[in-house]
Order: structure tokens, then sequence, then C-alpha cells
């Protein structure tokens, strides 16, 4: 194009040209790069959702085998082994990557990995395989005889597939030519083709974890899709009864199916009327009888197919006279405390929802779940009262008193030690000082702001903060070894109650070691 009795206008327009089409290939070449790294990226996120989902398939299949020990053991053992393989696999893949990718400044940049002389050294030398190569060969093919291995039996169609999916078998290239398998697919291309190519290899590993954890679930649970499999279940209302009221609650099976309804269901001798055989259950609604255990005994009967399947009813529940007092208990002790949140549960047996009131008393999210504080309580006792109304219309009432405590009086600490302690002068200068509330049924923390620190022949140093100063670890340099050096007038608050003052705290002595 530049040749022949050009002019100079023309041979630098040719030659601008050439230049175009080369900064053309050039960034078609990065845009394909880039292409890889993005895939890889988008393989990695896939390979993390997968993971996940595998995860949930194992937590449930350990459930199975806590509920059903005998049926589902051994399908836990095959998938343990499955995951176990690919688990192995998948570390390794991974390990390789950081490996290749080491000496990359910039994980994200990937138009320059556009080399293959990092995997290329890695894996080949002088025309031949290195230990490397073959390691990761047989990294593969351990997988693959494995996994097959465990399928074979049962799942032969899966077990195929693996077989095929991590072949290591010579390929024939485009040449009709064959050609070793690592060479075919690793040699020669840029570090970002590689690791994309490895990301697949790990999202193929999991993707076959998740086929076989999918198979094996499948192919259990289709065995329990038959009515015979069903357990009866008895939801009443309430938990108990009154004397006089009726029994009210309903009857539903342990696979709640609203394509259900019962052919026929007897209950206590008695057969119950077609209204109440609803879709996916059947509805109680009889007297509950005199104070005292009460059984439900009856079956359901469903029509499969020409027959009749039976599931039998067993159930119990409980009537109990009508109350006449409240329960009130608190959950940690039989007092409350100033300066914490005191947890209450208060409720009235048999009335779903109650009133309760007393100085520092609130509600805290759950049904007869309060919260006591009772800091700015100036007495030594504090009344509950709580009411609520029966289910006919009655009211009942009643009341009890705690007793108020402060915080008992904490403990100081160094280095989480309390009382008298010994510890070398190296030690003691970086060690901590803290307070404790030991044996105190509440977990409180608290913060130290201060305290004094007096060694034998020195002035009482003043410390701010939880650790000595400059001033406090130079009188403790001169400090002889086998002396006692005190901690006292410790200064300490709780962190959710700045405002509680704590009682005087107890010092703490340090014999020096040296």
């Amino acid at each position: 194009m530049a040749g022949g009795k050009l002019s100079p206008r023309q041979k630098m327009i040719n030659l601008m040209y050439l230049v175009f089409i080369a900064m053309l290939a050039l960034n078609m070449s990065k845009e394909v790069l880039a292409a890889f790294g993005l895939m890889n990226e988008k393989l990695t996120e896939s390979n993390q959702a997968t993971t996940e989902r595998n995860s949930a398939f194992m937590q449930g299949l350990a459930e199975k085998v806590s509920e059903q020990p005998a049926k589902y053991t051994p399908l836990k053992e095959k998938a343990d082994q499955t995951s176990k393989l690919s688990g192995e696999l998948v570390s390794y893949i991974e390990n390789l990557k950081s490996t290749l990718t080491k000496d990359v400044s910039d994980p994200k940049d990937y138009v320059t990995m556009d080399k293959s002389v990092t995997l290329d050294e890695l894996f080949f030398k002088g025309g031949t395989i290195t230990p490397a190569g073959k390691e990761f060969v047989s990294k593969i093919e351990e997988y693959r005889d494995g996994v097959s291995g465990i399928l074979e039996e049962k799942y032969s169609d899966i077990a195929n597939d693996v077989k095929k999916e991590f072949s290591t078998s010579e390929v024939t290239n485009r040449d009709k030519v064959k050609v070793d398998w690592l060479k075919y697919n690793f040699e020669g291309y840029p570090l970002v083709a590689t690791l994309t190519k490895l990301t697949q290899m790990q999202s193929d590993v999991k993707n076959t974890e998740s086929k076989v954890l999918s198979a094996m679930l499948s192919g259990q649970l289709q065995s329990e899709v038959s009515l015979s499999n069903f357990e009866a279940i008895v939801v009443p209302d309430k938990t108990a009864f009154f004397s006089g009221e009726k029994f009210k609650g309903r009857i539903i099976l342990g696979k709640k199916d609203k394509t259900l309804k019962a052919h026929k269901v007897v209950v206590n001798g008695k057969e119950l009327s077609p209204e109440s055989m609803q879709e996916g259950q059947t509805i109680l609604d009889f007297p509950a009888g005199n104070v005292g255990e009460r059984d439900i005994k009856g079956e359901f009967q469903f029509k499969e197919g020409d027959s009749i399947v039976t599931i039998p009813i067993e159930s119990s529940y409980a009537v109990i006279p009508k109350p006449n007092s409240a329960v009130i208990s608190a959950d940690k002790m039989n007092v409350v405390y100033r300066g914490v949140n005191n947890p209450m549960t208060i409720s009235i047996p048999g009335v779903p929802s109650v009133n309760a009131t007393a100085p520092g008393l609130r509600k805290a999210g759950g049904a007869g779940k309060y919260v006591m504080n009772v800091t700015t309580v100036k007495s030594r006792e504090v009344s509950i009262k709580v009411s609520g109304k029966l289910p006919n219309g009655s009211s009942v009432s009643d009341s009890k008193k705690f007793r108020i405590k402060d915080i008992p009086r904490p403990v100081g600490t160094v280095r989480g030690e309390d009382g008298s302690i010994k510890m070398s002068k190296n030690a003691l200068q970086i060690a901590s000082v803290g307070a404790i509330l030991p044996d105190f049924d509440f977990d409180i923390k608290l913060k130290v702001s201060g305290f004094k620190f007096k060694v034998e022949g020195q002035p009482t140093v003043s410390v701010s903060g939880g650790r000595l100063n400059s001033q406090a670890k130079s009188a403790l340099r001169k400090a002889k070894r086998g002396s006692s050096v005190q901690i006292i007038d410790i200064k300490a608050r709780l962190t959710t109650n700045k405002g509680y003052k704590l009682k005087k705290i107890s010092p703490v002595i340090v014999e020096l070691t040296n």
C-alpha cells in the first residue's frame, strides 16, 4: 500500500491507515481479555451461590438423618464422600489460581494478563509436562473416578456425565491430530483465559455436587408421598381449657396439603359431619369435659386408588380449673436489681392477653415478656399488678411484691485476674485494669475510667483510663523484686447505664516476680 510512485501525502495517509488498523486490533485484544475477566467474576459469583445451595442440601439431609437414621444414613454417607471429593478438588484449584496470580499487582486489571508464560513454566518445560502438570491431571482423575465410583450403582446417568465432564483423554484438534488433554486446554493461553477456565472447572465440580445431592433427596422423597406415610396432628386453639368450656382446635396432617380432603373422620367414636372435613384440615368442636387429662382418639380415612388408607388419630389435652390468681415470675431471680433491665414473664393461665403495671415496667416484644428498670425507685420493694379477662368475659387480677437490690460490689482485675496475684514488671506495664461482677446473674460490662497506682516507697500515682501511664510505669521500674504493688480506688461505670453509681470496687494486690 505504501509502494509504487506515490506522493508523500498519499504515503502518509497509507501509513496512518496501517496505524489505525493496528490500534483496532490492539483494542479488540483488550476487549477480549476484559471479557474473559468479567466472565471469571460471574462464574465466581455463581459458584458462591451454588456453594450455599449445596450447604443447604447437606443441612437438610443431616436433619433427615437425625429424624430417620435408618432411611437416610446411607444417603448421607454417599453425600459426605461426594462433598469431600468436591471440596478437595475445588480447594486445590483455588490454590493453583493463587499461585498463578501471586505476581499480579491488580487482580481486576485483566488486560495485563495477556501472557501464558506463568502457567506454561509451571506445567510445561522443554516440550514435556512437569510434575506440577501431572499432579493437576491426577487430581482431576482422582475426583472423576471417586465420584463416579460412588454413583455407579444407583445413579449411573450422573456417573457417566461425571466421566465425560472430567475426561482427561487425548483431544483431536482442528487439524485432526490427537493432542494431550492438558496441552490442548492450557498451553499457550493468556493468563486471564486460564483463570476463567479453572473457575469454570470449579463451577462444574460444584454443579456436579448439587446434581448428586438433588438426585439423592428427590429419589428418596418420591417414596414419601404416599398417604400411608402421613401423620395426623391435633392442633388445639390453646393448650388447656377451663371446666365447662368447649374444646376447640383442628386436626392437620404432617404434610399439610390443601388438595387433600378426608373421606371419613371418626373422633372418640363419633363420625364428624362433612362440613368439618375441609381441604388439608378437619375442624374439631366438642365439649372439653371435666378437669383432668383428656384423650382424643380416632382415625382419618382417605381414598387412594381403589383402597382406603386409614391414618390413626392419637392426642390429648388438659382441662384445668378456672384460675383465680396470676402467675408472675422473674426470669433471672426472685429480686429485681437497680441499674439493669430485669426481664420478666407475666401471664395468667388460660388468658391470652394480660395488663401489667408497675414503676419502671414496660413490654418487651413477645407475649408475656416485660422488662423492669427500677434504677430510680427509692423504696426497697416494688409491686406488680396484673389483670386480664377470661374467655367467658369475667375479669381476674392479682399482684406480687419484689425486693429491690443494688448491684453487688464489683471486683478489680488486672489482666482478668482479681484479688492477690503474681506478675512480672513487663507484664504489669502492658496489662489492662478492669472490673467484674463475679457470680452475678446479669452479663454486665464495666468500663474503667481511672485508678490509683501505689508502689512501696513511692508516691501514689493517679491514672486515667485502664492502663498504666508514664508516671506509673516510672514508679514500677523502681519497685524491688518480691515487693507488692497496689491498684486501688478503681473507678468504673456500667456501659449500658452510665448514670448508675456502683459500689466501691475492691483493689488488686500484685506481687512482682522480678
